[in-house]
């Protein structure tokens, strides 16, 4: 008997057809060289609205980032006196008001030989100033365009209704506000340049904890970097503006310029503001010797000035700067613009060294001589 089996069909293997890939079409639209410049603008784009939102923050909370800042820049040069006073066994408390007593001695040394110069000399300048003011309006007014009395009464008029006029009051009552932030910035600065200089690198180990291995010694180089950037800055500007003060001081005296010594500190605390700070002390100065000695004397200051501005840039600035600080004077231009855009005139002082600092960051990158990949030099084709 022949048992049939019923054989059960084999099961059809179906050939999907390949799905469309998408993908390789998008990533290619990324691949060709529009693609790639449409990221780099993607990216740009990224990077200038992080720099426009970290901008916005720092004009908002100018108060609280000024004085970190400026402590922060004063503590670097001020870290070999500390480091040095802690080595010999001083407390850190004691080696933190022995530093701040320093500092408040040289202010106030400098404040009272200004009060007492301007104070011996001010009548005098008033007078040389009021004649020299007077020959002056009176040789202008031989100048064809020179307003006539009536104009010069109808200004001096309209002076003096805005001085006593209401807009005049509220711009009195925002200069008091303008006092009291500052006395408030006075006191913030003091009390984290006190913090900085007693606990400093117990904070910076304290920020550095969640970093492990290469990102650890990374972030240990940017801050060595960074407070060494900002005391040689700190230290050799001061040096220079030291020795351009005297050498400016010594012309005036023998000038017999008025104020000599009010104008030689005005040289040396212009002189942390490049480029531009030795044009305005200058400035000042010339004309101190135009009103008081006349034009031959103001002649001979200018000379001066650039004398002592050449021996600065061409001699003193890379021995005491030091390579590692020397920017391209487009770079400092640029920055010193933004940063008084930003600050004022105390965003113009901490323009440079923040600048210097973020390029001795780059240049210890990625190894204590290394820098970053794309700020290494290129090698010269033979």
């Amino acid at each position: 008997m022949r048992i049939f089996r019923s054989r059960e069909p084999k099961p059809v293997r179906v050939v999907e057809a390949d799905p469309p890939r998408p993908s390789r079409t998008i990533a290619s639209l990324w691949a060709d060289a529009f693609g790639r410049l449409a990221t780099r603008a993607v990216q740009i784009i990224v990077v200038v609205i992080v720099l426009a939102g970290i901008i916005v923050v720092i004009r908002e909370l100018t108060l609280v980032t000024i004085p970190l800042v400026l402590a922060l820049i004063i503590a670097s040069a001020l870290a070999p006196v500390m480091t040095w006073m802690r080595r010999r066994g001083i407390p850190s408390v004691v080696a933190t008001l022995v530093s701040l007593l320093a500092i408040t001695a040289v202010l106030g040394g400098i404040g009272w030989l200004i009060f007492t110069a301007v104070r011996n000399q001010w009548e005098e300048l008033y007078e040389q100033a009021r004649d020299g003011f007077t020959t002056f309006a009176d040789w202008a007014q031989q100048l064809p365009f020179f307003p006539t009395s009536e104009e010069l009464d109808d200004l001096i008029a309209q002076a003096t209704d805005f001085l006593t006029s209401a807009q005049f009051g509220s711009g009195a009552i925002a200069g008091i506000g303008a006092v009291a932030s500052f006395v408030v910035g006075l006191v913030l600065f003091i009390t984290i340049l006190f913090f900085f200089l007693k606990d400093g690198p117990r904070m910076w180990e304290f920020l550095l904890r969640p970093f492990r291995g290469e990102d650890y010694a990374r972030a240990q180089r940017i801050g060595d970097k960074t407070v060494s950037v900002f005391g040689s800055y700190v230290r050799g500007t001061a040096a220079v503006a030291l020795v351009d003060a005297v050498g400016i001081l010594i012309g005036l005296l023998i000038l017999q310029v008025p104020l000599a010594v009010p104008l030689a500190v005005l040289v040396f605390l212009l002189a942390f503001i490049p480029i531009v700070g030795a044009t305005l002390a200058g400035t000042f100065a010339a004309l101190v010797a135009l009103v008081a000695n006349g034009w031959v004397s103001a002649l001979i200051v200018v000379g001066v000035v650039v004398l002592v501005n050449q021996l600065e840039g061409n001699f003193l600035q890379p021995v005491l700067m030091g390579r590692s600080m020397k920017l391209h004077a487009f770079v400092i231009l640029v920055a010193l613009t933004v940063g008084a855009g930003i600050g004022g005139v105390v965003g113009a002082v901490l323009a440079v060294p923040i600048t210097a600092a973020v390029w001795g960051v780059i240049q210890v990158w990625d190894g204590p001589d290394l820098p970053a990949r794309w700020a290494r030099p290129k090698p010269l084709r033979e």
